[in-house]
């Protein structure tokens, strides 16, 4: 066995300047359809192996997992993106024994229907929720829980169909929306928890759960839910803090998770901290770039610090970092301005956005559309507050919408102030 060499599914490039700090060399496997072209042969050139698969296919998946492991004869094997993938990957790895972890940790934590029944199973964070084989049987669960209720696929992430039903017949169109992923597994319908919502970062050394920080989420109004920021750290006093964090650690020991990153959203609800649900991988959104700016700790460093055998110390925060995410309406972009002027600012640590002039923009109805990011530092929310709003100030986007004949200037101006209530 190479004690330098891993087999990662879906590496970020990231990943690999921070592995090879470490002394690891990754062999990846990527799926196609989850980056552009251009991203993937910059993978390429970094990877000591380059190799496409079709993830759908499982069976091919497991097979391709076992004899790349075992040509390379790699230490470990890695799945840190999408975790509908995770467990078959985390299966095949077990049984080569290059598993970090153990597959029924990952199906008790991903899915969202078996996270429901371990947390009841453990006495731990009591939600009512009720599981249903597909999304047309959901109509009698929300009729039996009472509306308003909120309905969610078990299988799927970024805030894709998870829905506030107030009515039965709010499901038609939920249906219908889903019907356009190409979902029709099962699904979980919930009681409406109602609080401000937070996300919880953890990383987990030998069965050891650090908690790095917990990020204060920024959402669109319902029923869709939309993540539009987060700031780390949230800005909570250090007894909320702590109570937010502790069901998390639980869950992850119910679990019996052994290693790696995990990201688990929680509201605080009037009867205390409610988990929503967590996914075995490094949040998305930016936040490890959040985190890192805060706090100095990177958690995707890490990871390969971890496997390498050495110590693992996540930092107090000393500023705070925000991320907010533009929706400038959906048309087509006439003109795009101020975009060098703003990301010069000394404050400014990212700013994409995601199109040019000629582009048609999407209505923001997942994290997916949404049109871009900023991302600050400052001392304090407030503070960062102002000086996203600068950045806002700065941006000039014209869009012209399809239902109207006149051009618009819009601003962005979605998730500007925390939310009240939550999925």
């Amino acid at each position: 066995m190479a004690d330098d060499r891993l087999l990662m599914l879906m590496p970020y490039r990231q990943f690999f300047a921070k592995a090879a700090a470490e002394g690891f060399r990754i062999h990846s496997i990527w799926d196609p359809r989850y980056q552009p072209a251009a991203y993937l042969d910059e993978i390429a050139e970094l990877s000591e192996e380059m190799i496409l698969a079709d993830f759908r296919d499982e069976r091919a998946l497991r097979a391709l997992v076992r004899e790349t492991a075992r040509r390379h004869e790699v230490a470990h094997v890695l799945h840190l993106g999408k975790e509908d993938s995770q467990l078959p990957v985390c299966e095949e790895a077990r049984s080569l024994g290059l598993a970090p972890n153990p597959p029924g940790a990952l199906a008790g934590i991903n899915d969202k229907a078996a996270m429901r029944r371990l947390l009841r199973d453990h006495g731990l964070s009591p939600v009512r929720s009720i599981e249903v084989a597909a999304p047309e049987q959901a109509r009698e669960a929300v009729r039996e829980l009472g509306p308003p209720v909120v309905v969610k696929p078990t299988c799927l992430d970024g805030s894709r169909a998870v829905r506030l039903v107030r009515d039965v017949r709010d499901l038609d169109g939920w249906v219908t929306d889903l019907a356009a992923y190409g979902y029709s597994g099962p699904v979980l319908v919930e009681e409406y928890l109602r609080g401000d919502e937070f996300s919880v970062e953890t990383f987990t050394v030998q069965g050891r759960h650090h908690v790095v920080g917990v990020t204060a989420k920024r959402l669109a109004p319902p029923p869709g839910f939309v993540e539009m920021g987060h700031v780390h750290p949230a800005p909570l006093p250090e007894p909320e803090r702590a109570a937010i964090a502790e069901p998390v650690v639980a869950l992850l020991d119910a679990a019996g998770y052994r290693f790696g990153p995990a990201h688990t959203e929680v509201i605080l609800t009037a009867a205390g901290p409610r988990i929503v649900e967590s996914q075995t991988r490094i949040g998305g959104d930016r936040i490890p770039l959040l985190v890192e700016i805060a706090t100095g700790f990177d958690i995707e460093a890490a990871v390969f610090r971890a496997l390498a055998g050495k110590p693992v110390r996540p930092g107090a925060a000393t500023r705070t970092a925000c991320v907010s995410f533009f929706d400038f309406g959906p048309g087509r972009v006439e003109s795009v301005a101020g975009l060098e002027e703003a990301g010069r600012l000394a404050f400014v640590h990212e700013l994409r956005l995601g199109f040019g002039p000629g582009d048609v923009l999407p209505p923001v109805v997942d994290s997916g559309s949404r049109h871009g990011h900023v991302v600050v530092e400052a001392a304090s929310e407030k503070q960062a507050n102002e000086r996203t709003a600068v950045v806002r100030a700065l941006l000039r986007v014209v869009v012209r919408p399809d239902d109207r004949p006149s051009s618009s200037a819009v601003s962005p101006s979605a998730g500007s102030s925390p939310p009240t209530d939550g999925k």
